[in-house]
């Protein structure tokens, strides 16, 4: 049958099985739109800001597993969509960027709203393409979609031509390819080697990165875990992949990870990395990480192994398919003292905080309230770090936040996006003021649509981690890190038509949060926190991971 491109556009989003986009309209793209109006079994979320959209289409891709998808027309409306593309692209989100360009005749002439987007975004996206024949747009749509959530998932960009969304073209309806994990790489020399070593091994540690979640390996992660009975560590991303309730759980590792995973992991004589690329924040000084271990690395993407940390032997493929070989060849395995040292420092050395309303325990508040069942968005900063310290995930895509590129401004469309996706999970977003001065206006999106996300600002007046940053390294020199001015947050969010709590002592919390479950619309809680509370504990940038440090730490080195 013949079709125009827009009409394309749509078909083949069905034919993917999209539910959801978000987005905002403009010139270039208005054929699309026209034609989305007359479908409402794609419901569209019109956002405040391009941003915001890219942002919720990452977040609706990392809460689902699928393909989350946004919309912009060309020029300022493309390229605002950047910061959201190299946020997915930096944590391996699958999403698909939907642009509409110029017509082809006034490409490259410096048209009104003319940007090569696809140019803009080719570092930062799997694939990035302008479509400027029709008889390209389907199998090009398809392509996407298939390169987004294949291998190492990502985002996609395609760009379209305003004179190809008017044309005709035939049009035949497509099952989409089933996408299956990468095994083919998975050598059978290399998994007996491994087991060799686990076998070997009287101090194994397991480190799990989020791609044991992009690979729905969580319940492989803890079989291998009991069978070789070894104390687990997670990343930023890879939180919820294995329980943060369980026995063997030491907590994160690395720059603001727990004493015990970072002397943990010091000490191993096998660190085995399950979908983890071995980040700066990780590993502090790379030449200094897990110096007395032998390293494996499990990976899906052959350019991670030796990029980072050179490794002892690696596995390139599909972290879950790569687990079903390793629990099928492997027997279980005891390491009572090892376990029982790791017991020790877990007693020794526990997370611990101020009395008082804190960040720390406004998190374990939420926590309390919610039975550790919410999906928890964040933005970036002191807020993000107590999130993923004081809240136990015990499963996998119920932690969101930007991990690679640490995008201030992620979280409030990350959460407007994990509710459309997962509309049977309470979520909360968690930001610092100064996130929350970069997405505020996306209170007015979830009022327009009565979205029910919770939007928890820790208020402490001042951009609370480079304060912190410049109170122990900078002389306590707080250039333009203070806050402290007129704003406030309840009245922006009454304004904006969402219901707004002010909590400034920690009694008055835990009803808070409760008040704000119970609404059954947006809700924002403002927290007042001191502006001195920091996170600890705390590694140095460049300094090996066993030198980190706590609030006792300090007090006795200064004192």
């Amino acid at each position: 049958m013949e079709l125009t491109g827009s009409q394309i556009v749509i078909e083949c989003l069905k034919e993917q099985g999209v539910d959801t986009v978000f987005g905002y309209p403009g010139g270039t793209i208005l054929n699309i739109y026209d034609e989305l109006y007359r479908h409402p079994e794609i419901h569209h979320i019109l956002t405040s800001h391009e941003q915001g959209a890219a942002h919720a289409a990452d977040g609706y891709a990392r809460a689902t597993g699928k393909v989350g998808v946004c919309m912009a027309t060309s020029g300022p409306g493309a390229t605002n969509l950047v910061t959201g593309i190299a946020t997915a692209y930096m944590d391996s989100s699958p999403m698909v960027a939907i642009t509409c360009n110029v017509g082809k005749p006034l490409l490259g002439k410096d048209s009104f709203q003319e940007i090569d987007i696809a140019g803009v975004a080719m570092p930062i996206t799997k694939y990035s393409v302008i479509v400027k024949d029709i008889s390209m747009l389907a199998v090009t749509l398809r392509r996407a979609f298939e390169i987004a959530k294949s291998g190492r998932p990502g985002p996609v960009l395609v760009d379209i031509t305003k004179d190809v969304t008017a044309a005709k073209y035939e049009y035949e309806p497509v099952v989409p390819r089933e996408i299956l994990p990468v095994t083919e790489t998975i050598s059978e020399e290399a998994i007996d080697e491994v087991v060799k070593m686990i076998k070997a091994s009287k101090k194994p540690y397991i480190f799990v990165g989020g791609g044991s979640i992009l690979s729905g390996a969580s319940e492989e992660v803890r079989e291998f875990a009991h069978k070789i009975q070894s104390p687990v560590c997670d990343s930023l991303m890879g939180k919820g992949a294995f329980p943060g309730d369980d026995e063997l759980y030491t907590g994160m590792l690395g720059m603001h990870g727990t004493k015990t995973s970072n002397y943990g992991v010091t000490k191993c004589d096998l660190l085995v990395v399950l979908g983890a690329r071995f980040s700066d924040r990780v590993t502090g000084n790379a030449s200094k990480f897990a110096y007395n271990a032998k390293i494996v690395q499990i990976d899906v993407d052959a350019a991670e192994i030796n990029k980072n940390v050179i490794v002892d032997s690696s596995i390139i493929g599909d972290v879950k398919e790569v687990l079903k070989k390793l629990n099928e060849k492997l027997s279980p395995m005891e390491h009572n003292e090892w376990l029982s040292e790791i017991s020790s420092m877990k007693e020794r050395f526990p997370l611990k905080h101020e009395d008082g309303l804190t960040g720390p325990y406004v998190m374990e508040e939420i926590y309390r309230a919610t039975n550790g069942e919410a999906v928890i968005t964040t933005d970036v900063g002191q807020h993000q770090m107590w999130a993923a310290q004081y809240y136990r995930y015990t499963e996998p895509r119920t932690f969101i936040s930007s991990g690679g590129l640490g995008t201030m401004g992620f979280g409030l469309g990350a959460a407007m996006g994990a509710k459309m996706g997962r509309p049977d999970k309470v979520v909360i977003n968690i930001a610092g003021d100064g996130c929350f001065r970069m997405n505020m206006n996306e209170l007015a999106t979830l009022s327009r649509y009565n979205i029910p996300v919770i939007e928890v600002v820790i208020n402490n007046h001042v951009l609370g981690m480079v304060r912190q940053w410049q109170t122990l390294f900078y002389g306590k020199r707080y250039s333009n890190t203070v806050l402290n001015d007129k704003a406030d947050y309840v009245k922006v969010a009454e304004a904006l038509g969402v219901k707004g709590i002010r909590v400034t002592k920690k009694e008055e919390m835990g009803p808070a949060i409760e008040e704000a479950i119970n609404t059954g619309g947006p809700v924002l809680i403002d927290c007042q926190i001191d502006c001195d509370d920091k996170v600890f504990p705390m590694v140095p940038a460049g300094a090996p991971i066993e030198d980190a440090f706590d609030a006792e730490d300090l007090a006795k080195k200064q004192g």
